[in-house]
């Protein structure tokens, strides 16, 4: 049964048939598409949300005004009060001219999203889940997770006084782990990866009416994660990057950050998409080596970046479609070069990101190494999530020196 919805802000389209559907008729997928789904292969029917853009034109908004009312025109929830008290979103945007002491020739910008109130950019999906709920009176939000989205959505969930269930694959990262149990959710650890926990949950979803957060499941994921790209144009003084470097595992991050620009887009605010990057591991790189494949071919994940390993990409479908439409870009970054950059990123800005984060960097030095960057051009690299949610990753590159005696010639010997 669809959840019962107090408001007819929006409706719903299937990325895959295009059918469009009024929000009481269902809530997840398209009950058509979704249909044909199995196992092996993502799911089809993933939603999309559609707003009356001609509607919102006829109020004459400039971009200053949607940012004066929080966007709410382009959210799908009728009150920002429902919104979490927490500070979530407009994290900063960096701006550096130097790499290893060398002068950059084009702009370089780091949007931080580990500033979020859990340190990762799932805060954007969880507040709007988080209000979305609350303003329609639903219970329990259940989620599968790597870690992120759950220390996200318990945290969130915490703030609002809401009940969260997080299933998550035994192997995940103990300090995400250690989030959720301390904001209060319940953990439910599941033998098997991602895509088992996922599965679970959807079964919980239907036997227990709860209410499911699950990325490529929930179209208001999307409409969360598309609030980066708001923000970007807003702080680069209302103009477009040239590139932006994504780190992908799923596919719902870069189709939100398409999302959003394409909301500017049918507003005429802007006349153009920027070209993205959709970086991935070459540990796990599902998505991207799909893109024109007929069949879908699973290669099981094995890298360091959890937060973006996964067997079945649940967004393909809408990630292929906005990669192809708007002429994306795409790269596979081994788990030796996410290291690095990890490294780079750090010492240079000041900067610590998680594996998945990094590799977003990793694609943007690949990129300068290889100068494929024009001069005076501006790049943005979205870095998703803070380093200290996955210290065991970063383990072999910490050397750390013996105890010294304190006495000042032990010290002259250690730093010479």
């Amino acid at each position: 049964m669809p959840v019962k919805i107090h408001s007819q802000k929006f409706i719903y389209q299937c990325i895959d048939c295009g059918k469009q559907y009024f929000t009481n008729e269902t809530t997840y997928l398209c009950p058509s598409c979704s249909k044909e789904n199995n196992d092996l292969s993502p799911p089809k029917g993933v939603l999309g949300i559609v707003y009356n853009f001609s509607d919102i034109l006829k109020k004459n908004f400039l971009f200053k005004d949607f940012k004066k009312e929080k966007f709410l025109d382009l959210l799908p929830i009728n009150k920002s009060e429902n919104l979490p008290k927490l500070k979530v979103g407009n994290t900063p945007l960096y701006k550096f001219n130097k790499l290893d002491n060398k002068d950059l020739s084009f702009m370089l910008y780091l949007k931080d999203d580990s500033q979020n109130p859990t340190f990762s950019f799932k805060d954007r999906a969880s507040s709007l889940v988080s209000a979305f709920a609350k303003e329609n009176k639903l219970g329990t939000i259940v989620t599968a997770s790597t870690g992120n989205a759950g220390s996200s959505l318990a945290g969130i969930c915490a703030s609002q006084g809401q009940k969260a269930i997080v299933m998550v694959p035994e192997t995940a990262p103990l300090a995400k782990l250690t989030q959720i149990i301390m904001y209060g959710a319940t953990i439910v650890p599941v033998k098997g990866t991602y895509d088992d926990a996922f599965d679970l949950s959807i079964k919980a979803t239907s036997e227990f009416g709860w209410y499911n957060r699950n990325t490529a499941f929930n179209p208001l994921t999307i409409e969360g994660k598309k609030t980066v790209s708001y923000e970007i144009f807003d702080q680069l003084n209302e103009s477009l990057p040239d590139r932006i470097f994504v780190p992908v595992g799923d596919g719902v991050i870069i189709s939100g950050v398409y999302k959003g620009f394409e909301d500017l887009l049918n507003l005429k605010i802007i006349d153009k998409i920027p070209v993205i990057v959709a970086v991935q591991s070459e540990g796990s790189n599902n998505l991207i080596r799909n893109l024109n494949n007929t069949n879908f071919e699973i290669k099981p994940s094995n890298t360091l970046a959890d937060s973006i390993s996964v067997d079945i990409p649940r967004n393909f479908y809408m990630a292929r479609y906005y990669i192809q439409k708007y002429k994306g870009e795409v790269l596979s970054i081994s788990d030796e070069k996410i290291l690095d950059a990890s490294a780079v990123l750090s010492r240079n800005t000041g900067l610590f990101a998680e594996p998945a984060a990094a590799t977003a960097f990793a694609g943007f030095l690949n990129y300068y190494n290889q100068n494929k960057l024009d001069n005076n051009s501006k790049n943005v690299v979205l870095l998703t999530g803070s380093g200290l949610k996955d210290l065991k990753s970063v383990q072999k590159l910490l050397n750390i020196p013996e105890s010294i005696e304190p006495a000042i010639d032990n010290l002259k010997k250690l730093i010479s």
